[in-house]
């Protein structure tokens, strides 16, 4: 099911979430729902409080176009970052048809638990590392333009609400 993504401004997208404590069947269709909303968007990546669900889930798939690599991370956790930084020009569900040069760490390894609950570690670099970062930000009540300065983060912030009126205008 394609679930509607909050549009920024919205308090839920400015919370911390919740660990995942168990695997339900209904948390394991809720990440299959993100994944279908993803694609459906298009994006790359998604985090549960984007669909308005105020726990640590994020999934993800930077190669959807070529061979689809899906990966599903509850609990998702930075466990070690780079000093070598890269810079990509970050975009964002929430914030729709608005970009910016984001600087973040290079590579980075994230522990999570998969669909299955067995817990996984993996190395992440280039395009990867930058939206696993950004997808956990996300859990931590973090926007790419919380990255930025104050007169272009406000810009972007009023562009989004704009589009908010609008949206709900129909």
């Amino acid at each position: 099911m394609i679930r509607p993504i909050l549009i920024h401004p919205d308090p839920r997208l400015k919370k911390i979430c919740d660990a995942v404590d168990d695997l339900s069947d209904e948390r394991r269709a809720l990440a299959d729902d993100m994944l279908q909303s993803m694609y459906d968007a298009p994006g790359i990546g998604l985090a549960a409080p984007q669909v308005g669900v105020l726990e640590r889930l994020i999934v993800l798939d930077c190669v959807k176009d070529v061979d689809p690599e899906p990966l599903v991370m509850f609990n998702p956790e930075l466990l070690h970052s780079s000093d070598d930084l890269n810079t990509y020009e970050e975009g964002c569900l929430s914030i729709p048809e608005q970009f910016a040069e984001v600087t973040r760490p290079a590579d980075v390894r994230v522990a999570w638990i998969d669909l299955n609950g067995n817990p996984q570690e993996r190395d992440f670099g280039g395009l990867w590392a930058t939206c696993v970062q950004h997808e956990i930000d996300h859990l931590n009540g973090k926007l790419f333009i919380d990255y930025l300065g104050p007169m272009k983060r406000q810009m972007m912030t009023r562009k989004s609400q704009k589009m908010k009126r609008e949206r709900a205008r129909g």
